[in-house]
């Protein structure tokens, strides 16, 4: 493995914690069967797993810098692989919403450790290199997740869609211990505790309300907001803040913000909805579902390494903006759906899709790095990554919400064609609209002359030998 081995073992745990982002949408069907559920309750085993690992993506960040990434790394991958055994062997669905959580907990800090480890690991080309090939892994394992859910599921069972995790993590640990250095920040900030468990409040309230929806809903908005404020007042006032709101007066990170927020919700959360259409109306088999799936992350995956490669150096205005304006007219072009519709119908969007997420994923990162000083840099990242699964989360809440409205029952058993087609289209069209409206934003904020020059005054990593730490 030699000189690679700090980027397979980044890789590796990368690509399992953003496959498990949406690897149960294919299979929800059969885990709605096996544990004698509904969908209502089985949308919170995918939301639950992006809500915690947005509500802790930030503080788990800084936490690494003080106690070693390395050290928080493996924790996190120990967290993961135990709770994926918990969530394989679920005998309800409330133990499997459980195990979720946990396992978002464990994703939080893998994930807020990797661009850290691939820094400290390589420099020069080869750190290019390593960031190139995370890049695209990341961005296909955003979406491939259903098309594994969909195999696993149909030859082994849902359960394996979890219990696959255990092998891997095994090896991502040992390669690790084995070949990554750890790494620290001396001057690392303290963790701000309240300000992490008052937005982790406010993010859960939220998405909890617009599950429920009713008067559980208005109740929900009254503590989000209650408890964002509070955050708010924590923020200004700590020393060591999770998010610097002074950040928030410059229009271009705003911008790069609203993008982050809207596009893994617009581009991903009505996959959920659709695969229950293909599988309960059109009858396909979960692997058949994956497939059809499959165009998007395929294409986001191809056009990353595309603009990698043929549009270094355009402005994130226009490669956030014009990705986020492409999602945006894949969804409208999925949202004319009728009774007697077919899996094809739904390809054309989907490709259009894969290239707005395609442009739009691998660029925000940097986009919002470049709108803040060097200093705030890692706070930047923490917060685009935070943004990113909160919107996938809440993107799952609003737009199960429009697609049950128009399908009589349960979706997890209801075989209505008119009723899916209708919702589904209504979801389409309110994941088009989010999407557009985001990329005006982006284009709106986003303004090359507010660029922030790059920096060289931050504090070098510290570095100990690779068997150091724990």
């Amino acid at each position: 493995m030699g000189r690679w081995g700090p980027l397979t073992a980044v890789c590796l745990g990368a690509f399992m914690l953003l496959v498990d982002v949406n690897i149960v949408t294919v299979a929800l069907p059969d885990m709605a069967r096996g544990l004698g559920t509904t969908f209502g309750a089985l949308q919170w085993v995918m939301d639950v797993y992006a809500l915690t690992l947005a509500a802790l993506l930030m503080g788990a960040g800084t936490l690494a810098d003080r106690i070693g990434r390395r050290r928080l790394y493996v924790v996190g991958l120990v967290v993961f692989a135990a709770s994926s055994l918990v969530s394989g062997l679920a005998p309800d669905a409330a133990t499997l919403v459980a195990a979720r959580a946990v396992q978002g907990v464990g994703a939080a800090a893998m994930f807020a450790t990797t661009v850290a480890l691939i820094a400290a690991s390589y420099e020069g080309r080869e750190r290019s290199v390593a960031f190139g090939v995370w890049g695209a892994v990341s961005g296909a394992a955003s979406g491939i997740g259903p098309i594994l859910g969909g195999v696993l599921t149909q030859h082994l069972g849902w359960r394996w869609i979890f219990l696959v995790n255990l092998p891997v993590s095994a090896v991502a640990i040992a390669v690790t211990l084995r070949r990554v250095r750890e790494s620290r920040n001396p001057d690392a900030r303290r963790l701000d505790v309240p300000g992490i468990a008052l937005f982790a409040v406010a993010a859960g309230a939220l998405t909890y309300g617009l599950t429920r929806g009713g008067d559980t809903l208005w109740i929900a908005v009254v503590v989000a907001g209650v408890a964002l404020a509070g955050f708010a007042v924590v923020q200004r006032r700590t020393a060591y803040p999770t998010l610097d709101l002074g950040l928030f007066r410059r229009p271009r990170f705003v911008g790069v913000m609203i993008g982050s927020l809207a596009m893994s919700g617009a581009a991903f959360a009505t996959l959920i909805d659709t695969s229950l259409w293909l599988r309960a109306v059109l009858g396909l088999s979960p692997m058949e579902a994956g497939l059809v799936i499959l165009p998007l992350p395929a294409v986001s995956f191809a056009t990353s390494l595309l603009a990698g490669r043929l549009l270094h150096g355009v402005s994130p205005r226009w490669t956030v903006g014009g990705g986020l304006a492409l999602i945006g007219v894949g969804g409208f072009a999925q949202a004319f759906l009728t009774a007697d519709a077919g899996w094809t119908d739904l390809v054309p969007g989907l490709v259009v899709t894969g290239i707005g997420a395609g442009l739009a994923l691998p660029n925000v990162t940097a986009a919002a790095v470049g709108a803040v000083p060097a200093e705030r840099g890692g706070m930047a990242s923490g917060a685009v990554g935070a943004l990113r699964q909160l919107g996938y989360a809440l993107g799952v809440a609003v737009l199960g919400a429009v697609f049950r409205a128009a399908v009589p029952g349960d979706p997890a058993v209801s075989h209505d064609a008119a009723g899916f087609a209708s919702g589904l289209s209504a979801a389409y069209a309110t994941a088009g609209t989010l999407a557009l409206v985001a990329a005006a934003s982006v284009l709106l904020l986003v303004r090359d002359r507010d660029r922030v020059p790059a920096s060289h005054t931050e504090r070098p990593l510290v570095r100990t030998s690779p068997r150091s730490g724990a």
